[in-house]
């Protein structure tokens, strides 16, 4: 799903949709649609789109990684389909770099894109940036299609379960860190999934518990001890 807010700054217009939508900052994108500043005789506002069906409908982690299953047509079915490969090809190919579209897995309200390119490391950016960037691209223009309840997501070179792997052991790792030191961690900047992959992925441990800091997109995980009460 999808929302629209309107407020003077940013961080107000995000505090009112977590507020009205009643959901915690983790649990939503944002997309910033516009941006006015102030002037001597109009006042400035800041219009963000909220998406939230990337987290809402996430499950709860049970210490196994999700597979994506692979569909044996990767072969676009539909004009919708169809038009969402042309698009990202085109803005890839727009960037200078070639690539070939198909389509990975389809699942209910989610479509999977594979990214085959000589320039995937490219495609992918570090931690993950640029394959975000074009992956918020997709969903955008799935949301002018008329499938706003679709959620696309982009990978190359299965960097997705890649990444989701290395975050568990991370946060593992980490929790050991914290409870033989008790002092708290403070993690890289992450999206709002992999912060919510860290926040269930130690949810269960007792002693251990986890917040979030910071503004915008990318926020930081905090692993702190809390001891066995």
């Amino acid at each position: 799903m999808t929302y629209e807010y309107e407020a003077k700054t940013e961080k107000e217009a995000i505090e009112m949709a977590a507020n009205e939508l009643g959901l915690e900052r983790d649990q939503f994108d944002v997309e910033i649609l516009e941006t006015q500043k102030s002037t001597l005789f109009k006042k400035g506002f800041v219009k963000i789109r909220v998406h939230t069906d990337s987290l809402e409908h996430a499950p709860e982690f049970d210490g196994k990684i999700p597979s994506k299953k692979t569909v044996a047509d990767p072969v676009p079915q539909g004009e919708f389909e169809q038009k969402l490969l042309e698009f990202i090809q085109t803005v890839i190919e727009k960037m200078g770099y070639s690539v070939k579209v198909s389509v990975m897995f389809r699942e209910e309200r989610k479509v999977g894109i594979r990214l085959d390119s000589e320039n995937s490391s490219i495609l992918i950016g570090r931690k993950g940036k640029n394959l975000d960037a074009l992956q918020l691209l997709a969903n955008v223009y799935a949301g002018r299609l008329g499938h706003e309840e679709v959620r696309v997501i982009l990978d190359t070179e299965n960097y997705r379960i890649r990444r989701e792997e290395m975050l568990v052991r991370m946060a593992y790792v980490t929790a050991d860190k914290v409870r033989s030191s008790h002092n708290s961690i403070l993690l890289e900047p992450m999206n709002p999934f992999e912060r919510r992959l860290i926040h269930t992925t130690l949810n269960d441990i007792p002693d251990i518990e986890t917040k979030s800091e910071g503004d915008g997109l990318y926020k930081q995980v905090r692993v702190l001890y809390k001891g066995i009460r």
